[in-house]
């Protein structure tokens, strides 16, 4: 199966030479072909160039993109959208003046979510989330992260997992699994927090990894959760099973995980809204990359990550949605890149590198996604006609894509 793309009014993040990530100055740099030709083979991209070199070639199916942009699907890298329910209700309380931090303490937040999944069949949270990664898909996600860590047992977070893994065999986006049976303490366990880190240790993770469940492991490190000594003895143990970390860090207070992160090679650190200066050496020269979640502090209401600082400093970045019932309840990269430029002050350059190749490097598959580069998987935004890619984060509460291509084929 031969698809040709032709016309297309600018073709975004054309690597040549493939790369896994970029940093600081190099994020600034968004490199693309004006009046371009894309060619798929099967469901990898094939060629691509400018159309006074367009090969001659007979294709099954050509798509004139006259007037519209087209770019790599985003990677959303950090998301939590296999859950049950809402927390509609917490959104009201918020209004009416509580912070996240006091809904917790009410037995709100993570632990309400941990309830109503427990009272949940497996069956009803996987027709749940299928609509949850169908919407996302259509809005140009074509590489997705999904996290467990809403059960809290070893029952649930086997649950969570299970659903994940079907998503995977179900759906030709990519799907990597992440188990974090460390997002909060059970309150049963709430005097005897030793004895649910040895529940996460002795129990689930023999499970997970003989199920061959997850591909990496995350703790939520941060005061009143997970502290630095607890987190690296759950990176620790999640290592000897085989999966790497990647862990929640400095969303309310900066308490050296990010350091603990880098210790232990975590593919990445994400949140990150309170941010020191030694955060940011620590970082420097790693191969941890940073991920910021704007739409988390959009709707929290909470800072937002210093970006212009880091990726000064010589960072990379890579965006997230954050996906979730109860700080972040959108799956919308578009709006993602868009905030990110609107409040994080990121150009629209480095916000798509962030969201694209920065992304994918964040869930360890740049090698397979996040860029226009021969033999990468076809996974493609086609925009709707417009002016410049600079109206994708501009014009931010606006659809503007046409049709999405997941692995050569065009989303019905």
């Amino acid at each position: 199966m031969i698809t040709l793309i032709t016309n297309i009014k600018e073709l975004l993040q054309v690597r040549e030479i493939p790369v896994s990530k970029v940093s600081g100055a190099e994020m600034t740099v968004l490199p693309t072909i004006k009046n371009a030709f894309l060619i798929i083979k099967n469901n990898v991209i094939a060629d691509f160039g400018s159309m006074e070199n367009l090969p001659e070639i007979k294709a099954d199916k050509t798509i004139d993109a006259t007037g519209r942009v087209v770019s790599p699907t985003w990677c959303d890298s950090h998301t939590h959208i296999v859950y049950a329910g809402n927390r509609e209700q917490e959104f009201v309380d918020r209004i009416n003046g509580f912070t996240y931090e006091e809904i917790a303490n009410r037995g709100g937040g993570i632990l309400n979510s941990a309830k109503k999944l427990n009272e949940t069949s497996e069956e009803d949270i996987y027709e749940q989330s299928k609509a949850r990664l169908e919407e996302i898909m259509h809005l140009g996600t074509g590489a997705v992260e999904i996290k467990s860590g809403y059960g809290l047992t070893i029952e649930g977070e086997l649950k969570m997992l299970r659903v994940i893994k079907k998503l995977a065999e179900n759906y030709p986006i990519s799907i990597k699994a992440t188990f974090l049976g460390a997002h909060a303490f059970p309150l049963h366990y709430k005097e005897n927090k030793a004895g649910y880190i040895d529940e996460i240790i002795t129990q689930m993770l023999p499970e997970i990894a003989k199920n061959k469940l997850a591909d990496y492991i995350d703790v939520f490190c941060e005061s009143g959760y997970f502290s630095v000594e607890e987190t690296e003895k759950i990176m620790e143990a999640g290592i000897q099973f085989g999966l790497k970390p990647k862990i929640h860090v400095n969303q309310f207070n900066s308490i050296g995980g990010i350091q603990a992160g880098v210790k232990f090679k975590a593919l990445s650190v994400d949140h990150l809204e309170i941010m020191k200066p030694e955060d940011m050496e620590a970082l420097k020269n790693t191969e941890t990359m940073p991920v910021a979640l704007p739409s988390c502090s959009y709707f929290l209401s909470i800072p937002y990550t210093p970006a212009r600082e880091m990726i000064n400093a010589g960072l990379p970045i890579a965006l997230a949605t954050d996906f979730n019932p109860g700080s972040t309840p959108s799956g919308n990269m578009n709006f993602v890149v868009a905030t990110a430029c609107i409040k994080m002050k990121m150009t629209p350059e480095e916000a798509i590198n962030a969201a694209t190749i920065n992304g994918a490097y964040a869930m360890g598959i740049s090698e397979t996604h996040g860029s226009i580069t021969k033999g990468k998987k076809a996974n493609l935004i086609i925009t709707k006609p417009i002016s410049s890619y600079y109206q994708i984060p501009y014009a931010f509460g606006s659809n503007l894509i046409e049709s999405v291509l997941i692995e050569g084929q065009i989303l019905a």
